[in-house]
């Protein structure tokens, strides 16, 4: 029965995220700043999540093969490739360390 309270709750407090968000002026959203924020959030966001799927297994900080695929990412988008380039590097460099036993 806990599982459902917490999928009601959550599903509640998704619903008055969505409406305090719709209550917010109009002229609030076209501020400079907030619109500079709002850019900015989801390329923060998603480096944290790159940055912990990367360098944490548990609650332990490690370094392998998955930072060397991130490496050979960041030097593919360096080198201004396509995004199934950068993906397929970061993929053959993980796989090629750990195939060397990294």
């Amino acid at each position: 029965m806990s599982v459902w309270i917490a999928i009601f709750a959550t599903a509640v407090g998704c619903y008055l995220v969505k409406l305090l968000g719709l209550l917010v002026p109009a002229n609030t959203l076209e501020r400079p700043l907030v619109r500079h924020l709002a850019a900015l959030l989801p390329v923060a966001l998603l480096a944290a999540l790159t940055a912990q799927q990367t360098f944490a297994t548990g609650q332990e900080l490690v370094l392998d093969a998955r930072a060397a695929g991130l490496a050979a990412a960041a030097l593919a988008l360096l080198l201004r490739a396509p995004f199934l380039v950068v993906v397929g590097a970061a993929v053959a460099v993980t796989a090629g360390v750990r195939a060397l036993g990294g």
